[in-house]
């Protein structure tokens, strides 16, 4: 191969590597773009944000408990009464009996019970809220690995398509080599080879290419579009201790588990207040027309009760109920454990496998200068005929795969910090200051928390999603 030649290889190699460490052409899509649109797009995290309305409702539900209940009845009918006067003689009497009843019933005591229920529903939008944080980084995570593993691939099938151009370079030297007597059929043989098998990585790397895109479509929302690679994550802890504490301090699943565990401790109350007595007062108006046989008769009643209910044995299943719900309880803190060893797994494994990769990049970078070196030898005494075509092919399989190891070894430093970051609970749209709108978990709580009637927005939006054209809401 000529001087040129070499040139021209070792730039184009050159431009192959610059892409795959994050250099691209002016208006490439960002990862922070990417970010936002799966922040914006994904259904799974709108579906969890409408699950959060939902379970914020449950406030005012168990606040009902201390509220009113008032009923309006109302009847009127028609009625023909006939009576025998004797002597032959007899009267009826045609009228229109209706009345009207407005009832109020206020409890006054419930065990407690409606405190533990207000209590419960509060802790449960909390793990909820924990669990939407949850989903809305694993999410953003999903994304973040499709982005990288759609410049992965990209930076693979570069570098594949430039080996096609070096190998049939290469096998039209060893073809005009092979015609003027300098090598034999055998060498040019094995150029042969070594180029099918450089189309067939090629189509490999093109199809691993298109599934990642299609995976990139489907966590974002968005086509790819000249993606550049991060050169870091930022944020990230600076030890393994500080990783596992931050961890333990922030991490939505643990702050999700801890909630679910006091909910199933409210509950505990809530059964308890079974056993204990009910105290209600309820009043009554009742107005009435011709309830009697007598036309234009009215009547008017106003009661007011004090009513006072003691539990004394209910089949057993206020008891079986209690038992169950200490159970639930000890379930649930059994699980808050859970959470905690699993996350400082997490924490832990990212941090070693972030280290582990940084430091298999650094041999990688070295493999490749002395690939290049020895590549450049190669080829000088292969021209002189100290080294075969084959030690040429060999030179170049080697360097080729030490790039692509490299791009590998990029995206997976890359995709450890990321999941370290999200282990911290520090991979929101937030933390990342990405330019989106960020959904505020509290506006829909803060609306329906003390409404006494009425809809919402938010709920009549949900209802109507996919109707009449309706879109997401975001509130």
């Amino acid at each position: 191969m000529t001087t040129v030649q070499n040139l021209v290889v070792r730039a184009v190699s050159l431009g192959v590597m610059l892409c795959a460490l994050g250099w691209a052409p002016a208006h490439a899509q960002s990862l922070d773009d990417a970010l936002a649109a799966a922040y914006a797009n994904n259904p799974q995290l709108q579906a969890r944000r409408a699950q959060l309305r939902a379970v914020d409702q449950g406030v005012p539900l168990a606040k009902s408990g201390w509220r009113p209940q008032v009923s309006v009845n109302g009847e009127t009918g028609w009625q023909s009464t006939e009576r025998d006067l004797g002597m032959g003689s007899a009267t009826r009497t045609n009228t229109n009996p209706s009345s009207l009843t407005v009832s109020i019933s206020q409890p006054i005591f419930r065990g407690f019970r409606t405190g533990a229920q207000v209590d419960r529903a509060e802790n449960n939008v909390m793990a909820e809220r924990a669990n939407l944080v949850s989903v809305e980084q694993q999410v953003l995570l999903d994304a973040a690995k499709a982005y990288l593993n759609v410049v992965r691939d990209t930076a693979v099938l570069d570098l594949n398509r430039n080996n096609e151009d070096v190998l049939t370079r290469q096998l039209e030297a060893t073809q005009d080599r092979f015609r003027v007597g300098e090598i034999t059929r055998t060498d040019v043989a094995q150029s042969e080879a070594r180029l099918s098998g450089a189309y067939a990585d090629t189509a490999e790397a093109l199809a691993s290419l298109e599934s990642s895109e299609a995976n990139f479509v489907r966590v974002t929302g968005v086509t790819p579009d000249a993606l550049l690679a991060p050169e870091r994550v930022a944020n990230l802890p600076q030890s393994l201790d500080d990783a596992v504490a931050l961890a333990l301090d922030r991490n939505p699943q643990i702050l999700a588990a801890e909630y679910a565990w006091r909910a199933a401790q409210d509950e505990i109350r809530n059964q308890r207040g079974r056993l204990l007595p009910e105290v209600t007062v309820s009043g009554s108006f009742f107005k009435g027309w011709e309830q009697s046989n007598v036309e234009d008769s009215e009547v008017e009643t106003l009661a007011a009760t004090l009513g006072v209910t003691v539990p004394i044995y209910q089949g057993g299943a206020v008891y079986a109920e209690l038992r169950q719900a200490k159970h639930t309880a000890g379930q649930r803190r059994l699980e808050l454990d859970e959470a905690e060893t699993a996350v400082r797994e997490q924490a832990q494994q990212a941090w070693e496998q972030m280290v582990a990769t940084r430091a298999r990049i650094e041999s990688l970078e070295d493999q490749i200068e002395a690939a290049e070196i020895a590549l450049e030898g190669v080829r000088r005494e292969a021209q002189v005929g100290s080294r075969t075509v084959l030690d040429v092919l060999d030179a170049e399989q080697e360097l080729l795969n030490a790039r692509v190891n490299l791009v590998r070894a990029q995206r997976d430093e890359l995709v450890a910090g990321f999941t370290l970051l999200s282990a911290v609970g520090g991979l929101t749209a937030g933390d990342l200051e990405l330019p989106v709108q960020p959904y505020d978990p509290t506006e829909n709580y803060e609306a329906v928390n003390d409404q006494w009637f009425g809809g919402s927005a938010a709920a009549d939006s949900d209802a109507a999603l996919g109707l009449d054209g309706a879109t997401t809401p975001t509130n």
